[in-house]
């Protein structure tokens, strides 16, 4: 008897065993790394009120604007309540901050969290910057909160493998995989370009956005943030040390204060190119620096053509806008065409200061503007140069500049670090009970 029971005692262990070793076999390092993160990436709901009126045309009228224009004239529409989804990220457990993008959250009246648990926190926007599109968010770490660990995005490897982890079409914490595709991709839209992007093949859907793209040690390497809509496998994601860059000020401060290199300039063509050297029309010819600016400082001189900042080649001047944006005020490389030569200056962005941005507005945008914030917008207090030769007056409301909103002096700066290379500006302006809008030569 006691032999069966010793022979059915190893029988049972060798059969324990196996089943252990087949779950260690199973346990790849996708499935570890989605284990450990995964409870911390949770499903954004994010729900804002939209006043609209049907046409007869079967869409439409709603935005801002057209809000102020109905009250402008006392009138009050039915606010419906639109909802949107997306994903985030904790990256601090113990504070209950949630990184995510800033087009998730865009316009909210009110934002819920949830997570794998079931649990489900109110979240207030503790700091957001649409350019860079980054969101910070807040929820109560009562009950103690998972957080997942951040990687370094530089050391990215091309074909490494990855993970995206989300809540596409509200699928919450669905998990694909793919590879690092390629990196410093550029993604361009009606007003910007966004740059630097990690380029993947794991599937990426609408409501992905804002969700963690992990490596195999389960570190958050990218924040999930675009798709390419007429393409099939192709993802971008923000590397996530643009990410760690900026958050402190998103946390500290609500936003990401504007930078600039203190130049102004135009896009290369090719008999330009062709009279300094240059092989192809990529870059952009200085025609002006601002004194004891960065690039003043730096040694550029007019009539330099910058090629590359930071190492990446410039395209044009909303590349070269977009480059500057992503490398906030840390010392860089600018490379310059003079003379037949190229030469490699050392830089650092400036912060646009209000005392800088108000001499700067003045100076080339011919305004100056209240920095009381109006219900329309900031009043226009004085004119000069483009601005007077357009027609504006003081006591006229700056509602937009491009496709900025401008409500306060944040707005104003934003603005100008987007829009202060171009050649024209297309203003929302309010005068009296009309809402005109106008392109300004500059």
């Amino acid at each position: 008897m006691r032999r069966v029971l010793l022979a059915l005692f190893c029988v049972l262990f060798l059969v324990q065993s196996a089943c252990a070793q087949s779950e260690d076999l199973r346990r790849t390092p996708v499935v570890r790394a989605v284990q450990a993160v995964g409870p911390a990436v949770v499903n954004i709901t994010s729900s804002r009120l939209v006043q609209s009126v049907p046409t007869p045309f079967g869409g439409q009228f709603s935005g801002p604007l057209f809000e102020r224009f109905l009250r402008d004239f006392g009138l009050e529409v039915p606010a419906q309540k639109a909802q949107s989804l997306g994903s985030g990220v904790l990256i601090d457990g113990r504070r209950g901050f949630v990184l995510t993008n800033a087009h998730v959250i865009e316009g909210a009246s009110e934002i819920a969290v949830r997570l794998q648990d079931g649990r489900e926190l109110a979240a207030k926007v503790r700091g957001a910057d649409p350019d860079l599109d980054l969101a910070v968010l807040q929820v109560d770490p009562a009950g103690g909160l998972p957080q997942a660990e951040m990687g370094d995005s530089s050391t990215l490897f091309i074909g490494e493998t990855v993970i995206a982890i989300g809540n596409p079409y509200g699928y919450t914490n669905t998990v694909t995989t793919g590879v690092v595709s390629a990196v410093g991709r550029s993604v361009g839209t009606d007003e910007e370009i966004l740059t630097d992007l990690i380029q993947t093949d794991a599937a990426i859907n609408p409501g992905n956005s804002g969700g963690p793209l992990l490596n195999l040690l389960g570190q958050v390497i990218g924040i999930n943030t675009a798709i390419q809509a007429d393409a099939q496998g192709i993802g971008f994601a923000i590397p996530v040390n643009k990410a760690k860059r900026v958050l402190d000020e998103l946390i500290n401060v609500g936003h990401v204060t504007p930078v600039w290199l203190g130049l102004f300039g135009q896009d290369l063509d090719q008999p330009t190119a062709g009279y300094l050297g240059l092989k192809s029309p990529r870059g952009v010819l200085v025609t002006e620096l601002s004194r004891n600016g960065p690039a003043d400082r730096a040694g550029v001189r007019p009539g330099d053509a910058v090629l590359a900042l930071g190492g990446k080649p410039v395209e044009d001047r909303q590349h070269l806008i977009s480059l500057v944006r992503d490398l906030g005020r840390s010392e860089t490389r600018l490379t310059v065409a003079r003379s037949g030569r190229e030469l490699t200056l050392a830089v650092t962005p400036q912060a646009l200061d209000q005392a800088t941005l108000d001499g700067l507005l003045l100076t080339h945008w011919g305004l100056a503007l209240d920095p009381r914030p109006r219900r329309a917008g900031l009043a226009v207090s004085k004119v000069q140069g483009p601005a007077q030769r357009l027609g504006l007056k003081p006591g006229d409301l700056l509602m937009q500049i491009g496709g900025q909103d401008i409500g306060s002096t944040d707005d104003l700066a934003r603005a100008f670090a987007r829009y202060h290379l171009h050649n024209a500006l297309v203003l929302t302006i309010q005068r009296g009970q009309n809402i005109y809008r106008a392109r300004m030569p500059i």
